[in-house]
């Protein structure tokens, strides 16, 4: 449902229809006195004694057009308290044909101008539906007229809009069915970002045979459609630094190729390129806010299916690092696409670290479900930082182990290695491992398995079902705290 945000000098009008204002957690509305006529002001005040006060949002209807919405705030409240008190509200509402309203930032007392575009950013979040397919599109929509002198700076509505055009752009992605967003297709769309500033390069089969990119093409030889490389640069600053890398991990569908999953579920492997999303949407917000930073994306798009032409098990293929990989199962392929690109990043573009993002295992979800992304990293001043951005927007990740002791799991009597850990257990583990065999630098590296977190069938705190955008708030933020 569209959200329109209009900020109005123009002074409140005691009669306007449904009027948001905020108390302190108490719900002490003597400080409403002056936003309120006097019969409002009383009805309030004697009909609150009826009301459940645990609740966040409370909400008065004072006639069939008009109600009072009163929002109260903790003392102590943070920036995502706020998304999610707006995210809440917009939910209470979203059922209704017409929804417009007054918000009056004034009643805002003793808080940080930001504390209405935090509410209004949740709001936005919690707002987006695919609805592209459907032929009956919901008429809904919600109108917010901003009055006070407490505004969301222009600067910071920016940010804002970038960071929801990024991660909507990301869910878009994600929730493209597999016979449009096909590898061909998915590359095709990168090349419209180049109006927003950024660098792009897409590398066909061809340039990636002669690169010798075999562990990303062995993934999509059993398919009809092309596999890609795409590099997407943005130089915020004008010096030559070295940029932030983000590599994800495209795979438009993911059949299980030759080594077939199950049949029950395979429709959700259409966000087995949720990875790759989430890099080009971060990418898309950083160019919309200008942001003072090198960054580079890249992302391996391929399609896994079980063709004539298809990577059988026991092929043994050569990596862009010179590395060689026995494919021991076909369903193992997201790896086998960013083995080749993170090398491949890290030699172009010597990065300051490279965070991967990919929905990898399903082995994640067994170990922490759809809270936390698996975090795995060579670098603990990295992690830190990947933590307390996640924290901070609620966007998580839990830290996993690496060991040189699991490499035995992944060693290969026939090649260098084998694309899995043929014993069993440890599976996030050792596909961890096996990516950061391909980091060859000591370059600062981080995995995020997002497999449990890219996409929502019951919905989230900011999202209403279906792809989230997971990582890009995140990645945002950590951008945003600590290389800015």
């Amino acid at each position: 449902m569209p959200i329109v945000i209009n900020y109005k000098s123009s002074s409140l009008k005691k009669n306007s229809s449904n009027l948001v204002l905020f108390v302190d957690e108490k719900f002490n509305i003597l400080t409403l006195k002056k936003h309120l006529s006097k019969p409002e002001f009383s009805y309030i005040q004697d009909l609150i004694k009826t009301k459940d006060l645990k609740k966040k949002i409370l909400i008065f209807d004072i006639n069939s057009k008009r109600k009072i919405i009163l929002i109260s705030l903790k003392k102590l409240i943070t920036s995502s308290d706020l998304e999610n008190l707006g995210a809440k509200f917009y939910d209470l509402f979203k059922e209704n044909n017409r929804n417009e309203f007054i918000l009056n930032s004034d009643t805002i007392s003793n808080r940080s101008e930001n504390s209405i575009g935090y509410f209004l950013h949740g709001m936005r979040l919690k707002s987006y539906k695919f609805e592209k397919y459907k032929s009956k599109k919901s008429k809904n929509y919600f109108s917010v007229n901003v009055i006070g002198k407490k505004k969301t700076s222009t600067r910071d509505q920016v940010k804002f809009n970038s960071i929801e055009e990024g991660t909507f752009f990301t869910r878009d992605l994600v929730s493209e069915p597999g016979n449009v967003l096909h590898p061909d297709e998915y590359a095709r769309r990168l090349k419209s970002l180049r109006k927003f500033g950024l660098k792009i390069v897409i590398y066909d089969e061809k340039k990636l045979k002669k690169l010798g990119m075999n562990t990303l093409l062995g993934v999509g030889q059993g398919s009809i459609r092309g596999s890609y490389l795409v590099t997407i640069e943005w130089n915020g600053l004008k010096d030559r630094s070295k940029p932030l890398a983000f590599v994800g991990k495209g795979v438009c569908f993911d059949t299980g190729g030759i080594s077939l999953k199950p049949a029950k579920f395979m429709e959700d492997m259409t966000y087995d390129m949720a990875g790759s999303a989430v890099v080009v949407g971060l990418m898309k917000s950083l160019a919309l806010r200008k942001a003072k930073v090198n960054a580079v994306g890249v992302v391996g798009l391929v399609e896994n299916m079980p063709g004539g032409n298809a990577q059988r098990p026991g092929d043994i293929v050569k990596s862009y690092s010179g590395k060689t990989v026995e494919i021991l199962n076909t369903d193992a392929e997201g790896r086998l696409v960013l083995a080749d690109a993170l090398t491949y990043t890290e030699e172009r573009f010597n990065p300051k670290f490279i965070v991967d993002l990919a929905t990898l295992t399903g082995a994640i979800i067994v170990s922490l479900g759809s809270e936390y992304a698996g975090l795995f990293s060579n670098d603990d001043k990295l992690s830190k930082q990947l933590i307390d951005a996640g924290e901070s927007v609620e966007e998580k990740v839990w830290r996993m182990p690496l060991n040189k002791n699991f490499d035995k799991l992944i060693d290969s009597k026939n090649a260098d290695m084998q694309n899995i850990n043929y014993v069993g257990g440890a599976g996030s583990t050792t596909a961890a491992q096996f990516l950061q065999r391909f980091i060859l630098n000591k370059t600062p590296w981080a995995h995020l398995d997002i497999a449990g977190m890219a996409f929502s069938k019951y919905g989230g705190a900011l999202n209403s079902g279906g792809a989230t955008g997971y990582g890009v708030r995140l990645l945002n933020k950590l951008i945003e705290d600590h290389y800015e």
